[in-house]
This record gives C-alpha cells, sequence and structure tokens, in this order.
C-alpha cells in the first residue's frame, strides 16, 4: 500500500477577508477532487486572510500512479487564475 501526500502553500492576493478566501480555497478543492480518487483539506494558515495550505491524499497500490495524480493535481493548481502557487511538497509513504 502506498499513500501519497501533498501539500499545497497558496498565495491567495483578491482576498480581501477570510470571507473571500474561503470562497477562493471552497472553489479549489472542489475542482482538486471533482473526477479525482483523492481527500483534500485546508490544513494551515487557516487565520491569514491571503495565504492558504492544502493537503491532498491518496491511497493506492501503485508509486507511480500516486506520484503521477498528485503531480497532476499540481498542474491544475498552477493554471487556476485565482490563487497563486508558492511552493508544494509531495512525499509517499
Amino acid at each position: 500500500m502506498v499513500v501519497g501526500v501533498l501539500q499545497l502553500e497558496l498565495a491567495i492576493g483578491d482576498a480581501m477577508s477570510l470571507k473571500d478566501k474561503r470562497r477562493v480555497v471552497r472553489s479549489l478543492k472542489d475542482r482538486i477532487a471533482n473526477g479525482r480518487n483523492v481527500s483534500v483539506a485546508e490544513v494551515g494558515a487557516l487565520d491569514v486572510h491571503r495565504r492558504a495550505i492544502l493537503g491532498v491524499a491518496m491511497v493506492s497500490n501503485d508509486a507511480r500512479y500516486v506520484e503521477g495524480a498528485l503531480s497532476k493535481v499540481v498542474d491544475l493548481v498552477r493554471v487556476t487564475p485565482s490563487v497563486d502557487l508558492l511552493d508544494y511538497q509531495i512525499d509517499l509513504l
């Protein structure tokens, strides 16, 4: 069994309040989870309105599949206009 964990650090430049941030984060979480076999949660910077840290997890029996799927999530976030990807980390356990 392989567990893949992706941590995404995001900047949300247009967010003027936590309400704006939550709207953007909720939309992004829905886009990531839609059609992919992953779990997504906001795991850090909860009270900072221009920054978010998301955790994405996936379980499979093939390490290459997990790494490829999580890399596609990174690519999706990169092309999302409402957020800027500051940093990411993929770990396979």
